[in-house]
């Protein structure tokens, strides 16, 4: 097990302010990716998670994270929390691409794609809400740091309980991000140049967030 606290600026009222205020606390480990080789030796990796092999999950009082019925499931039990699974492999400049589905709990979370991993200590994240929203950022050692517009509504997130198709493109410092077939943002940052991918999810205020992943595809770039 693995905690860190973490804050982070916030735009949007409501609700969604409580994660910022203790993202990471009672952090569950990040899950890691074993068996089959390294990821990143080979030019692309796909999953649809059909067995846990290689894979090690665990649960606390934060969350659940779990391979299961031929997903990835996360289950954040507490408000204020966030939970991942990791690769064990580094990437530098690839395209991933992966199915996100909310299953059960409040339309006002957080869940999607973490990249260029470097523990729990740094990545990008680029994540989408259950009610519409969208937003790309960089937790740098206990500090989140927005990258473009704070949290946004984007027509192309399904609301609510419904599957978003998630893509992220990382070639140099030049980040896209799409949601079904999209483009609903781009950023450029060299902060970070290789890492882990990872899939995770959050609670604002209420707790019980449920997100299953499916048929995650990793191809690098030329």
């Amino acid at each position: 097990m693995r905690a860190s606290e973490c804050t982070s600026p916030c735009s949007r009222h409501r609700l969604r302010c409580a994660l910022q205020l203790a993202a990471i606390l009672g952090l569950l480990a990040a899950i890691w990716l074993g068996g089959c080789g390294s990821a990143a030796e080979a030019e692309e990796w796909a999953t649809a998670f059909d067995s846990g092999d290689g894979w090690v999950v665990g649960a606390d009082a934060v969350a659940d994270v779990k391979v299961a019925d031929g997903v990835m499931q996360i289950h954040v039990h507490q408000p204020g929390q966030l939970a991942w699974a990791a690769s064990e492999g580094q990437w530098q400049d690839f395209i991933l691409q992966v199915d996100a589905t909310q299953v059960a709990g409040p339309h006002d979370n957080e869940y999607g794609v973490l990249v260029r991993m470097d523990g729990d200590r740094r990545f990008y994240a680029f994540s989408i809400s259950g009610d519409g929203y969208v937003r790309v950022a960089r937790y740098d050692s206990g500090r989140w740091i927005v990258l473009g517009p704070d949290w946004t509504p984007h027509e192309a997130v399904r609301q609510g309980e419904a599957t978003n198709s998630l893509e992220v493109r990382a070639e140099g410092a030049v980040f896209s991000f799409q949601v079904n077939g999209q483009s609903v943002a781009e950023v450029e940052d060299a902060t970070l140049r290789a890492g882990s991918v990872g899939l995770y999810a959050g609670a604002f205020g209420e707790p019980d967030v449920v997100v299953e992943f499916d048929d995650l595809h990793v191809s690098l770039l030329d």
